[in-house]
This record gives structure tokens, sequence and C-alpha cells, in this order.
């Protein structure tokens, strides 16, 4: 679970019952309402510390999950605790948002890219689709691409995925996940063929153990290509198939 979806369903529990669905990150143009540096009125002098410490880890490693989801976490629950009526998850939202602005000023930066095209996805599918390309280009391992093209398959728009994913996948030289989320994403759009063609062509990838685990995996999803008998005879028969 992403610091930002911890945020939610602490908010939620906070939430008085009864009100109807909560507005969603919009314009985003907005003042944060935890200021960045540490403002806060109730945060402790621990508190503050650490926020500097997880500063000065992103400041080094833009990309760095962990100290961007913990700090995350930190902006959120500090906005959502202090804001002066309205939507304590629009405030969460809102400070995660400005802190994944500040941090993707890095050129080396994708993994905030991608916290904001999460946030703006239902809202201004485009721009964060921009978001995802820019993530991807910038890193030449397929971490970037795997993670976006994952966010977009679990927020419903498994198209959406497919073409990011066709547009930036490298099977030689991207990590395993990249792969598989690309895979998945064509098999949710029922092109069972455009999957194959993209499974086949992880005979290029170095790991070669880790893609016949992969065929194990979604073998079953895929079947025989259209026209062709099964082939059996185990690992070999499995891929002769793909």
């Amino acid at each position: 679970m992403s610091a930002l979806d911890r945020l939610k369903r602490r908010s939620a529990d906070d939430t008085v019952a009864g009100g109807g669905r909560l507005e969603t990150v919009a314009a985003h143009s907005v003042e944060t309402p935890v200021e960045l540096g540490g403002g806060d009125l109730h945060a402790t002098d621990e508190d503050r510390s650490e926020e500097e410490a997880l500063r000065a880890r992103l400041g080094e490693d833009p990309n760095d999950v962990v100290a961007f989801d913990r700090l995350a976490e930190i902006v959120g629950a500090m906005a959502a605790e202090n804001h002066e009526g309205g939507d304590p998850q629009r405030a969460a939202e809102d400070s995660v948002w400005a802190l994944a602005e500040e941090v993707a000023q890095s050129q080396r930066a994708w993994y905030p890219l991608i916290q904001l095209a999460r946030l703006s996805i239902d809202d201004d599918r485009e721009t964060a689709l921009r978001r995802l390309s820019t993530a991807a280009d910038r890193d030449s391992t397929g971490d970037a691409l795997a993670q976006g093209l994952e966010m977009l398959r679990e927020a419903g728009h498994p198209n959406d995925a497919l073409n990011l994913g066709v547009g930036h996948w490298r099977p030689k030289e991207h990590v395993l996940p990249a792969a598989r989320e690309l895979i998945l994403a064509a098999i949710e759009v029922e092109r069972l063929s455009e999957a194959r063609r993209h499974l086949a062509a992880l005979a290029e990838h170095p790991d070669q153990q880790a893609v016949q685990a992969l065929r194990q995996e979604i073998g079953d999803r895929l079947g025989p290509p259209t026209g062709s008998m099964p082939i059996t005879g185990g690992a070999s028969g499995i891929a002769t198939i793909f």
C-alpha cells in the first residue's frame, strides 16, 4: 500500500460519515496546507528532524521510494490533522502533490512524476500520461515504466498502459516487471496476439530463468495461438508456444 493510499484510509476514518463523494484533486495550483519546510505548529522536534533527514535523502536520490513515501505520509498526515474546514483527504492529497512537484524538479526524478500522475489520472488524463512518459524516459532500467504501467492498470486504464508500454519498452534492457505489466495490459484489453508477441520478444532478455517463470505465470491466460494445436512437453513446450 502506497503512502497516499494509507493517507486516504486514515482520512476516511477521520471523516464524519454521511458525506457525499470526496472531491478529487483538480486544479493543483494550490497552496500547500502545511509548509514543506516543517512549519506545522504541532510538529515535534523529532518530526522535523525526520523530515529533514528524508529531504536530504531525496536530494541525493529523488527516486528513493522509501524516503518519498515516508515523507509524503508525514506531510499528508500533518495537513489532514491541521486543515481548517473542508476535506482532510483533499488537504492530504494537496500536500503530497506539492511535495511531488518539488522533488520532480530534479531531471533525475521519475518516482515523483508517477505520484503526480496517480493523483491526476482521473481529472487530467492527458497530462498524467505525459508525466508517465517523462518518467519512463528518465529511467533506463525500466523500473519507472513498470510502476507507471502498474498504476494505470490499477486505475482502470489498461489501454493507456499498453500504449505507454509499446512506446517505451526495451525487451533486452528493461527489468522484467516492465514486460509483465505490458503483457498483462495487453491481456486485459483482449489483445492476446500482441501479448504473445511481447512475451516472445523476451527471448532477448538476459535473465531467461525469470522469463520462464513469467511464461509459466501467465501462460494459461494466453492459451495457444489462434489456429494452432496445443503443444505439450513441459517447459520446452511452453516456450515453443510463445
